[in-house]
């Protein structure tokens, strides 16, 4: 019975194969245009902030009686992976993370239910303790960020025009939020001289019912007649001069102006609790977060035509300035990647013209559009897009999408050079080598399946390789089987016969019969290959060692990131002061486009790899846009020369740049962990020494420090008592003057202003003054504070890091560059062997950073490996149908390494998780030429040839096609071999292809000749097989232009 030929019936069918081709040109150039844009692919970040403040608490308290209730309600969570928890004097910072492996789509629900288990909690924090509030939008990516300064106006006014220009943003198609950042909230002061006060027998009681009542807005009634009339009640406080008119009661009765006993004054929080600041100047941020799914580049557009609007109706002296500028740069990332995938295209091309010549290069040629615009398509259907990852899978994909059409096409031209006429030999592929080229394509697919479906965030990231790779393939494949030999009908030139056996077979060139000879060699001298072979795998692995490890590589975008840290309990002013130094280092620079200084916290999240550092006054953060690569290198050494040469002393400094994949933070990190912080601090400087040893770290530091000093008041409880003072009184008392209490609000429009009362600077801002505060007794006497109470001055922890309820330090450095975190990472913990075997029971130490992150993508990824194995297993057993075969094709897949292994050492290049994806691809590259090969060496043997004339035969013949696409593969990473971000998995692939491709054609024979050693000169039974034509007609308009040959009977089918 004669089977369905897809071939054939292409031939058959050219008008509607003409129509079908058309049509998919049309659909693909549609669909590559509306596919979206972006750098890089999203990824979910499941994380959730959540904070707490209560005033006067410190840190141990915020601690133990905050954060410890909110880690156990926040453990309770499914899939819970930990939650680090910062806390400072007042504050607190949770971070919940989720594990890698939780589905994307759950985690929204998991939001709700953090919300829910922090509504819960509420009633069991202390009283006065405020929130807990939940940020579950830490992950929104600002894609475009605007600052707005003006050399004039104070930070209200700019905050009125920067609220005109959200307004106009939000109604941007694809906006789903503006977020301001930077303002500074108004304030009316009321700084009073206490001792004056005291002297005038006025309490600050007074002064704040005073301001109460006359602010208060109480409902003064309707007025019902024949229309309700609502009355108002005027004398609320509209500014600074109707403050300073409130009366205030003296204690013997008279009525004093506030006005005259206070300085009323109108400015900003004091102090500020974050500052932002751009080209040195005060300023405000302007972030566009963009809607889910939406084309970046149309939003870009849509953002500057709006911008455009903005500018115009805004005052003279505002400056809107862009520091990020994601459309922008996804433009130019996507213009280079695809200027790499032309560079591809042409390579492969080139190959084919020169090795098949000029028409039957176009005919490999026409296949690599076709395939395209199937994988447009799909992508578009699927919600990929465009961006780092899915062009350079296209690249990736480019070097194996002509293999099929290349052994379509190369098997076409062999029979028309033995006579067969076209249509005949365009259906020949499919009863050749159809089948075994699915198989091929199916396996090296299951190669990239890890990555596609590995639970992690790296996986999320990079999974786009393996649909964009499949779809490749597998439409790679429907080309080579269905359009490849209608192109071939219609354009293949007519060939001169070469009759087969004679002097013009052309298997007998003497290029031909060198490597006959050559292949022939191995097969009788199989031992010795063989033996030399799995030498020089075992050399591989070893040399393998040798090779540095990486887990993402540096980013190459401009950005380049300045972190001071200052002693813990540094105020803000002495941050900003040291910004301000590192500013000066930077201003004028011709490197450096511009910059923007974040100091209290760092900047928000402008693109996806970025952890925005949490609220710390002792923190500040300049981030520089340099004008490129070699600017932004300048920039750095240059900073870090000046550091070095004592710039920015009493400060730690971190030059760094941006990294791929997701944020890792410092890329050598060890944590401390255990119960005291005391012995966790002295473990940790420990660490940090082993640490300075080692040649390659710069200057470790640890990610909570020295204590910061504090005053402790030791009241003295009977004279207090006997005063008719407690301790209570006297906090707030003291809180009062020194930080001063809001007593009621100014409602201005839409902003409300408090009104905060507090002692004049002398008296809140120097510690030795605080003994002359008085304290109103409850009889209305004041006391001076001297007189009930001593301070004593000490230290207190500022910081505390938890990691899952357990005490964390982290010990954190920047390596050399030309070194590779993981390498640093493993020679520093062999290092603290000793120290981890003498640690007191309960104290331990981790590592982090770049490696821990590394094996958690690899772990992600070995987890999925089974089932790669099986679908490879299942795929090529059913092909081959042989347990015998099956061992042949499985023992070539890890020879790759050899050639990988090489080309690492070679360029220096380090092995990372992309080059481990190479090298995971690479083994289903080399299955899929075994399998083509041992396929035809079973076909020779079915048609009649003895097993030993089969194997030098069948290598012979499929030499060509093999080390034509092997070559096509090769040549089209030569554009990303240039990338930092995908060159060490070109270089993996290159270098282990091009070995690999030797040994297809040499070691195989003489394995397989090894493996079937008593069977050499068996003979096939000859028998030949049904001729697979259509079983209907061919149609009338199918060309058959060259001359029938003699009937050469067809091999078996696999």
């Amino acid at each position: 019975m004669r089977r369905f030929n897809v071939s054939a019936w292409a031939v058959a069918h050219p008008t509607l194969v003409l129509f079908l081709i058309i049509m998919l040109g049309a659909i693909g150039a549609m669909s590559y245009l509306k596919l979206g844009r972006d750098e890089d692919p999203s990824f979910t970040i499941k994380v959730a902030i959540v904070t707490a403040a209560w005033p006067g608490a410190s840190t141990e308290e915020m601690q133990y009686q905050v954060a410890d209730r909110i880690e156990k309600k926040l453990q309770e969570l499914p899939w819970f992976d930990k939650v680090s928890t910062y806390s400072k004097p007042g504050f607190v910072a949770a971070t919940m993370e989720f594990r890698d492996t939780t589905p994307p789509g759950q985690v929204p629900y998991l939001f709700y239910l953090v919300r829910r288990k922090m509504s819960d909690l509420k009633s069991d924090l202390p009283t006065g303790v405020i929130g807990p509030n939940i940020n579950d939008e830490y992950g929104d990516v600002d894609s475009i960020l605007y600052t707005l300064r003006s050399d004039g106006a104070d930070y209200a006014q700019m905050k009125r025009v920067a609220e005109s220009m959200r307004q106009r943003l939000l109604k941007v198609k694809d906006v789903t939020k503006v977020t301001i950042y930077g303002t500074q909230d108004e304030r009316i002061f009321v700084d009073f001289d206490h001792v004056k006060l005291a002297n005038l027998g006025i309490s600050t009681q007074s002064i704040f019912d005073s301001l109460a009542k006359q602010n208060d807005l109480a409902p003064a009634g309707v007025v019902q007649s024949t229309s309700r009339i609502p009355l108002r009640v005027t004398g609320a406080f509209d500014g600074v001069e109707t403050v300073k008119e409130t009366p205030v009661a003296a204690s013997n009765g008279t009525i004093v102006r506030l006005g005259d006993i206070a300085t009323v004054s109108r400015g900003f929080v004091d102090p500020p609790e974050f500052l932002l600041r751009q080209r040195g100047a005060p300023a405000l941020a302007i972030g566009v977060v963009m809607q889910k799914g939406a084309n970046i580049l149309h939003l870009g557009e849509a953002v500057d035509s709006a911008m455009a609007e903005v500018e115009r109706a805004t005052p003279v002296g505002f400056v809107y300035e862009r520091i990020a500028n994601q459309p922008k740069i996804v433009e130019e990332a996507v213009g280079d990647f695809m200027k790499s995938f032309v560079e591809a295209v042409a390579i492969v091309l080139g190959v084919s013209f020169l090795s098949l010549g000029w028409r039957t290069g176009i005919v490999v040629a026409l296949s690599v559009p076709l395939v395209l615009c199937i994988v447009f398509a799909v992508m578009l259907t699927m919600g990929l897009d465009l961006h780092r990852i899915t062009l350079g899978a296209l690249i990736i994909a480019l070097g194996l999408l002509v293999d099929d059409a290349i052994i379509a096409v190369e098997m076409m031209v062999v029979k028309m050079e033995q006579g067969w006429d076209r249509a005949r030999a365009a259906s020949f592929a499919w009863t050749s080598t159809a089948f075994p080229m699915l198989t091929g394509t199916l396996v090296t697919a299951a190669g990239f399946l890890p990555v596609g479906f590995a639970a992690s965030a790296t996986g999320e990231y990079a999974g786009g390789i393996f649909w964009v790779v499949s779809i490749a393939l597998l439409a790679s494949w429907v080309v080579a089987v269905l359009f490849t030999p209608y192109l071939g009908v219609r354009l293949l030139p007519d060939f001169k016969l070469h009759h087969a056996g004679g002097d013009e077979d052309i298997y007998q060139t003497p290029l031909y019969r060198r490597l006959r000879a050559v292949v022939a060699w191995c097969v009788r001298r199989r031992g010795l290959v063989v033996a030399v072979t799995v030498c020089l795998f075992v050399a591989s692995v070893l040399g393998f060692g040798k090779v540095s490890q990486q887990f993402f590589p540096i980013s190459d975008r401009n950005e380049l990131f300045v972190q001071i840290r200052m002693p813990e309990g540094t105020a803000i002013a002495s941050s900003l002061d040291a910004a301000r130094e590192a500013e000066r280092l930077i201003d004028g620079d011709q490197d450096a486009a511009t910059f923007t200084t974040y100091v209290g916290q760092g900047p928000p999240r402008f693109w996806l790899g970025i952890s925005p550092a949490l609220p710390n006054e002792a923190y500040a953060e300049i981030v520089i846009i340099a004008k490129d690569v070699p600017a932004r290198e300048r920039l750095k050494a240059k900073i870090d020369g000046a550091v070095a040469k004592g710039a920015l002393a009493g400060a730690r400094v971190r030059v760094s740049r941006l990294d791929f994949g997701p944020p890792v933070g410092f890329p050598v990190q060890f944590r401390v962990i255990g119960t005291e912080p005391n012995v966790v601090r002295d473990i940790a400087y420990q660490v940090r020494d082993v640490m300075r040893t080692d040649p390659n770290t710069l200057e470790p530091q640890l990610d909570w420090n020295e204590q910061m000093p504090s005053g402790r008041l030791v009241i003295d409880q009977d004279r207090a008592r006997a005063l008719g003072l407690d301790p209570q009184s006297v906090a707030q008392t003291l809180q009062i003057l020194v930080s001063g209490y809001t007593v009621t609000t100014v409602r201005d429009r839409t902003e409300k202003v408090a009104v905060v009362a507090r002692a004049i600077a002398p008296q809140r801002d120097d510690l030795g003054a605080i003994g002359d505060l008085t304290v109103m007794s409850r009889g209305g006497v004041p006391v001076p504070l001297s007189q009930v109470a001593r301070i004593e001055q000490g230290h207190e922890e500022a910081i505390l890091w938890r990691r899952s309820r357990d005490m964390v330090i982290t010990v954190r450095t920047d390596i050399r560059d030309g070194v590779q975190a993981p390498d640093v990472s493993t020679a520093i913990w062999g290092k603290l062997a000793d120290l981890r075997g003498s640690l007191p029971a309960g104290y331990r130490i981790e590592m982090g950073g770049a490696i821990e992150e590394s094996s958690k993508a690899n772990d992600s990824l070995f987890a999925v490996f089974p089932f790669m194995l099986v679908a490879m297993l299942t795929i090529l057993m059913v092909q081959l149908q042989s347990f015998s075969r099956l061992a042949l094709v499985l023992l070539t897949a890890p020879l790759g390494l050899i050639g990988a292994a090489a080309g690492l050492l070679v360029s220096g290049l380090p092995f990372g998780f992309v080059a481990l994806l190479g090298l995971i691809a690479l083994a289903g590259m080399i299955i899929r030429n075994t399998v083509i090969l041992v396929d035809q060496i079973e076909q020779d043997v079915a048609a009649g040839s003895t097993r030993a004339t089969a194997i030098v035969d069948a290598t012979v013949r499929r030499t060509r096609p093999v080390v034509l696409t092997a070559l096509a593969a090769v040549l089209a990473m030569i554009p990303l071999s240039r990338s930092g971000f995908w060159g060490p998995m070109a270089v993996t692939i290159m270098g282990g292809l091009l070995v690999a491709t030797a040994l297809t054609l040499l070691f195989l024979p003489a394995l397989y000749a090894l493996w079937f050693r008593r069977s050499l000169d068996e003979r096939g039974t000859g028998l030949p097989a049904e001729d697979d034509e259509i079983d209907a007609p061919a149609a009338a308009d199918a060309p058959r232009l060259a001359p029938v040959g003699p009937s050469i009977p067809h091999p078996q089918e696999p």
